[in-house]
């Protein structure tokens, strides 16, 4: 397209990121960067942003295929729940349209496999909205890890829990389900959704290239719940990646405390460390030399205008459905590793009330995530009562969730 026409828009989802990406974008409509053609939410009326946008006359529908049917655009933003991700970015592709896709790309690793392959042969590109991804401080951290100042990787842990009441579960009809009513692939969780950031930042930064994540060749989970969820609220798993590094994640909506994301990463030069939803990351080296990078979180929607350049300019973007796709792999095995959830025993659940909304929490479950994080174990590797391991899965041939079933 010619460098001067503004890009023309669909936005999906107008409700949670959504209505994010509406409060970027919305007051900048008068710059002339980028057109609106329409919007697409089944249930508009919900929408914190209604009066404003039929004020400016923007049209709204009930379906992808039924915007398309009218309308055309340079590019779709899909803000959608994680198992209409992979359908609408197919779709959209399909009608000419360059994709950028909220995390995490897909909710299975053969649907990732077909939208990486629907942009190839579109040539169209689909990027996935891991936002610290395109932020310039993860850019400089990764910059400097693969110009070899840190050397190898050798272990990458996190700790993040973030409590959640039931209310959080309740705010849609896929949050905690592993597959919806028609049967499709959902596997909402911690891990796959609040902390997913968290769990592709370690596989991101290690990848040999901009545009590519390390990939991961064997995990083991343990997955528990609190609440009354089809999946897990809580976490905790062990990743060897294909250079033999070690990443370690301790995940969980079911804490009293709010702590985190907490991380570490180790290398044989030193060290990445931060602390904080700021996304501060700093680098402390063997020689006592100290590397400021500063916040991860400056510039969340640089990957909206980042992807307006690219439809623009053709310029390349830093995290596409190859890069996301790790996480999904991960998350997939998780799942393989530990696929019936265990429930933590009654007698540990506090339950409280909170104007009028129940908040679940497992007692102790702080202070067994914080010594497993710092001596590099799962909770049944660290004998606690309520812990029971998962088995160890390889990930060197993984095509398909669930693996071994049609």
């Amino acid at each position: 397209m010619a460098a001067s026409r503004r890009v023309s828009l669909v936005l999906v989802g107008i409700g949670g990121m959504g209505a994010c990406y509406l409060e970027e974008i919305l007051p900048k409509m008068k710059e002339g960067r980028f057109k609106l053609q329409g919007v697409v939410d089944p249930f508009p009326r919900h929408s914190a942003h209604l009066v404003e946008l039929e004020s400016l006359g923007i049209p709204m529908y009930e379906t992808l295929e039924k915007f398309y049917a009218e309308r055309k655009a340079d590019l779709a933003v899909i803000a959608s729940p994680i198992h209409r991700h992979c359908p609408q970015t197919l779709l959209a592709l399909s009608k000419g349209s360059h994709v950028l896709c909220e995390k995490p790309v897909a909710a299975v690793i053969q649907d990732a496999e077909g939208m990486r392959q629907a942009s190839i042969d579109s040539g169209r590109f689909a990027a996935v909205g891991y936002q610290w991804s395109f932020s310039s401080t993860i850019q400089e951290v990764k910059a400097d890890i693969l110009s070899g100042v840190y050397g190898r990787a050798k272990r990458l842990r996190c700790l993040y829990l973030w409590p959640r009441d039931e209310a959080y579960y309740r705010r849609n009809n896929w949050a905690g389900r592993i597959r919806d009513d028609e049967g499709n692939w959902i596997l909402d969780s911690p891990a796959n959704n609040a902390m997913a950031h968290d769990l592709h930042n370690m596989l991101y930064i290690l990848g040999d290239a901009v545009d590519r994540s390390a990939r991961p060749v064997r995990v083991k989970a343990e997955l528990y719940r609190a609440y009354p969820i089809q999946n897990y609220d809580t976490a905790a798993a062990r990743i060897i990646l294909e250079s033999g590094a070690e990443v370690l994640i301790y995940f969980s909506h079911a804490s009293v405390a709010d702590i985190g994301p907490v991380f570490s990463y180790e290398f044989e030069k030193g060290e990445i460390m931060g602390s904080g939803r700021d996304g501060t990351l700093k680098g402390l080296f063997q020689d006592g030399q100290v590397k400021d990078y500063g916040s991860a979180n400056e510039e969340p929607f640089k990957k909206f205008w980042d992807c307006l350049d690219a439809v623009r300019y053709q310029t390349p973007l830093p995290c596409g459905v190859e890069a996301a796709a790790s996480q999904t792999l991960c998350i997939n095995g998780f799942q393989e590793s530990a696929p019936a959830i265990v429930d933590f025993p009654r007698l540990i659940v506090h339950r409280e009330n909170d104007g009028g909304t129940r908040q679940l929490s497992v007692k102790g479950l702080e202070e067994t995530f914080v010594q497993c994080y710092q001596e590099g174990l799962l909770p049944s590797e660290h004998g606690v009562g309520w812990a029971r391991p998962g088995e160890d899965v390889s990930l060197e041939e993984y095509q398909k969730y669930p693996a071994g079933k049609p």
